[in-house]
């Protein structure tokens, strides 16, 4: 039986070729930005942040709003407040996604006779403030999303803007939290959790501006249900949740199941396995298969199934591509020492080019109680097709 788990994530940041010292590659150091788009990221948003507060009290006042209007506060959210933020795998068409949640007090934006209009003239004002960054030459491309503003900082990331409305008395809370920090630190994009929160807000009272209109939406309730999740279960939780999510974008090129449906379905699955993240993975993608199928509830709204995004056909094609890979990935945990090549050429068909070709870091388990007559036996994934990759999941 072999041990796969050195590919997929390691302490060891060298290790020995023909006597010389290398790098230790993982499948999860693959999924990493580099240290140079991490920084280009982080001086697009604060670029971005930089010209809402200064543009866009004024962007209101031009829509009619009169009195005081306040600048904004922002918040990090979404998988970079998670820790599960991976490097797209096809550019085009995929791309890193960072959530900045854009906040204004609802005095200003609540129109009880208008709601609609209200909401149009917040995303208006918004487009008019970042316009200048987006024009000819700039690189940056500006969308309205039904559900954000999103500014394409490069080919590999973009910054999604999603704009709330919160009671005035907590955007005083909001204010004065932020306010007790440095601005550089409240700026950095690797900021301390316990930077990037304040007293917890109702949820009912966070409105999210939408094309639906204004609704409840409370983006650190998720946040806060998958860190203690985390806590409970340790940090191979967060790596097993990348390596699903690194699947997904190797095998859909395009959409596939959203990385929160992911997380939900995986964070019940999930087993600890002292050191061999290739169990705990192989635990999460057997399960996943019939927990999709059954269908995925919202772990911060049991009204809600996230499984409800994807039609019945495409639900049904997720699945059979985790019971593909489930497959796979069994296979490769129990070939023979001889087989440590195929082995590594079964999770390559599954992961893509990111994961490493080092069969000579794959660990023999053989020793530890398999019996000597089934160890002689090379197993084989069995009757499979390769999986190709699509458009939609």
């Amino acid at each position: 039986m072999l041990n796969l788990s050195p590919l997929l994530y390691t302490t060891k940041d060298r290790t020995a070729v023909d006597g010389v010292a290398v790098d230790h590659p993982t499948f999860l150091k693959a999924l990493e930005l580099t240290s140079e788009e991490k920084q280009a990221i982080d001086a697009a948003r604060k670029d971005i942040r930089r010209a809402l507060r200064e543009g866009l009290p004024q962007a209101l006042r031009a829509k009619g709003y009169e009195g005081e209007v306040c600048e904004p506060k922002f918040f990090i959210q979404g998988s970079w407040a998670y820790k599960t933020l991976n490097r797209p795998c096809v550019t085009p068409p995929q791309q890193s996604d960072v959530d900045d949640g854009v906040y204004l007090p609802l005095s200003i934006m609540k129109e009880e006779a208008k709601p609609h209009l209200a909401i149009d003239d917040f995303f208006e004002a918004v487009q008019a403030v970042l316009a200048p960054l987006c024009g000819p030459g700039s690189g940056w491309e500006l969308e309205r999303k039904p559900n954000c503003m999103r500014v394409v900082v490069s080919e590999y990331a973009h910054i999604d803007l999603p704009l709330y409305a919160i009671p005035d008395d907590q955007y005083l809370l909001l204010k004065a939290a932020m306010e007790s920090f440095s601005a550089r630190a409240m700026d950095g994009i690797a900021a301390n959790a316990s930077v990037q929160t304040w007293k917890k807000l109702p949820s009912d009272q966070i409105l999210l501006a939408c094309e639906r209109g204004w609704i409840k939406s409370d983006p650190l309730e998720m946040k806060e249900w998958f860190e203690r999740e985390v806590k409970d279960k340790g940090e191979q939780l967060r790596r097993v949740v990348r390596y699903i999510k690194g699947f997904r974008d190797q095998q859909w090129d395009e959409k596939g199941p959203s990385s929160i449906l992911l997380m939900a379905a995986a964070c019940p699955l999930f087993e600890f396995e002292l050191k061999r993240d290739d169990e705990a993975l192989l635990t999460v993608v057997e399960g996943l298969p019939k927990a999709l199928r059954a269908g995925v509830l919202s772990p911060i709204d049991s009204s809600v199934y996230l499984t409800d995004a994807l039609s019945k056909s495409d639900l049904e094609a997720a699945a059979e591509k985790f019971e593909t890979f489930a497959k796979y990935l069994s296979a490769s945990m129990a070939a023979s020492a001889e087989a440590k090549v195929s082995a590594c050429g079964w999770m390559r068909e599954m992961l893509g080019i990111r994961f490493p070709n080092r069969p000579d870091l794959i660990e023999d388990r053989t020793s530890f109680g398999l019996p000597a007559a089934i160890a002689a036996v090379e197993p084989e994934p069995g009757e499979m097709e390769i999986l190709k990759r699509s458009k939609s999941g």
